[in-house]
């Protein structure tokens, strides 16, 4: 009996970058197209860049708590031969964020936000597809305390503890498995003010690495065992750029690189020694770094912000490795948002996303065919209160 690869539960725990990845974490994000780094202002700055807390113009505590609803579409697979059209079935999602800023306290603020940073599930109904991924998923919320401290008028630091609890299923042709796991990491931020119009950022996000412990059940070894993997979540660092015209218009640029190489290889442990000769495998993956370009556009009325955002994300994924738990592919990201100051310290707001995955046709040991239609839709409502 040849060895099964628990590759869907990898690649779920995995993503931080490419189709899966969930970087809008706020109403803000969302509507920019996370081009909101080096402008990050509000109470979700405490996660976008931490650095910009000591200059916020709001001397006082800020709040922010958000609803987004992702909504991921059928994805169709056509084999080269003509003999599978099949489509994996739609998914949707709610997911709450909440983000939090001290006052000020001299030179230092302090922040906290909640979010979820990594998300996925993908279901197969039909053969070929569901032998191997009938079903898998990923719920993640990551904690993220922060400090931040002014250097002076013109440059500031910040600091920050990430803590990541996930909880996976994974479901197909020859085992049932659940898995859990929480791990640490680490994230930093700079920014640089050269004028009051203009600010320079530098964002990072350390590796993490994801140690997932679960059981199986229903293999069909029939014996049900412990299984461990420990998988790379690969760092992110941003560079961010940003310039206010006429104190009513803001433009920003960011570029993200996702060091993806990290995870070139796979390797499951079971406790059982039949489980490991049967279900047990070490993959080669070798995934690809991968650059990010976001834009991002704000303008402020009276009592109205609107912003709009685009960005290009390229797949980590190589045509060699590609499968059906995971069948990624270059996406363009288009974006649209609006606050509303109901009073001087709440404002109220809403924003859309749609990203536009390209048609990619595969051809690898497992896989000869085209998988096309990939979508993902995301609308956030938010409120932020001042205190």
């Amino acid at each position: 009996m040849k060895k099964i690869v628990l590759s869907s539960l990898a690649v779920t725990t995995a993503l931080m970058a490419g189709g899966y990845k969930i970087p809008e974490s706020s109403l803000n994000a969302t509507a920019l197209s996370n081009a909101y780094i080096a402008s990050a202002h509000g109470a979700d700055a405490a996660y976008y860049n931490p650095a910009n807390m000591v200059f916020s113009d709001n001397k006082g505590q800020a709040l922010e708590v958000d609803l987004t609803y992702i909504g991921l579409s059928t994805i169709n697979y056509q084999s080269t031969n003509g003999t599978y059209n099949i489509d994996s079935k739609a998914e949707s999602f709610i997911v709450p964020t909440l983000h939090y800023v001290s006052g000020a306290i001299n030179d230092f603020r302090f922040g906290l936000s909640v979010v979820s940073p990594v998300g996925l599930s993908k279901r197969w109904s039909d053969a070929p597809a569901s032998t191997s991924a009938e079903e898998f998923s990923l719920e993640t919320v990551e904690i993220n305390p922060s400090v931040a401290y002014k250097l002076n008028e013109q440059v500031s630091v910040a600091f920050g503890v990430r803590g990541i609890y996930s909880s996976g299923v994974v479901t197909n042709a020859y085992y049932d498995l659940k898995g859990t796991g929480f791990d640490w990491g680490y994230n930093f931020a700079v920014t640089l003010k050269p004028s009051k119009q203009t600010n320079i950022a530098l964002t990072y996000r350390s590796q993490i690495d994801l140690h997932i412990s679960g059981d199986t059940s229903a293999t069909v070894t029939t014996i049900n065992s412990g299984v461990k993997v420990t998988l790379p979540a690969p760092a992110t660092i941003s560079f961010a750029a940003s310039h206010t015209y006429n104190n009513a218009t803001t433009v920003e640029a960011v570029i993200e690189h996702n060091v993806w190489s990290a995870y070139d290889n796979l390797d499951f442990d079971f406790d059982n020694a039949t489980n490991e000769a049967v279900l047990g495998a070490s993959h080669v993956k070798n995934w690809k770094d991968t650059d990010t370009i976001r834009l991002g556009l704000t303008h402020s009325y009276e009592k109205i912000t609107a912003m709009a955002g685009f960005a290009y994300d390229p797949s980590p994924v190589p045509n060699s490795t590609l499968g059906y738990e995971l069948p990624d592919s270059d996406g363009k990201i288009f974006s649209l948002g609006g606050r509303y100051d109901i009073t001087k310290n709440v404002n109220v707001g809403v924003a859309g996303l749609i990203d536009i995955k390209d048609d990619r046709k595969v051809n690898n040991s497992s896989i000869d065919g085209k998988f096309t239609s990939a979508r993902a839709y995301l609308v956030t409502i938010g409120m932020e209160y001042r205190f």
